[in-house]
């Protein structure tokens, strides 16, 4: 623990900081799964819907710098890629 005052407030920021950190990153993982999914099914409407939610996931975490710009294009491209796939079969 800190001995002085604003080190200890600053651990304390910290310990939020990366709980909400966490919790987008896992948002982003959960997403991305829930599209998996929906393209193994095979269904083009839920693939939608999940491609839509995931892409901005994806979006809002590079925005807030939690994954790099470069990261989250190559994850929506993969993304789409998967979907266009999908409607060409």
């Amino acid at each position: 623990m800190a001995n002085i005052k604003s080190s200890a407030k600053r651990a304390m920021l910290i310990e939020k900081t990366t709980a909400k950190n966490r919790a987008a990153k896992s948002l982003i993982k959960t997403n991305t799964k829930k599209f998996d999914a929906a393209v193994a099914e095979g269904d083009k409407k839920s693939a939608e819907v999940a491609y839509k939610t995931a892409v901005k996931t994806v979006d809002r975490a590079a925005t807030k710098n939690l994954i790099h710009k470069n990261k989250a294009a190559h994850r929506k491209s993969a993304m789409t890629l998967k979907l266009n796939a999908m409607e060409s079969k």
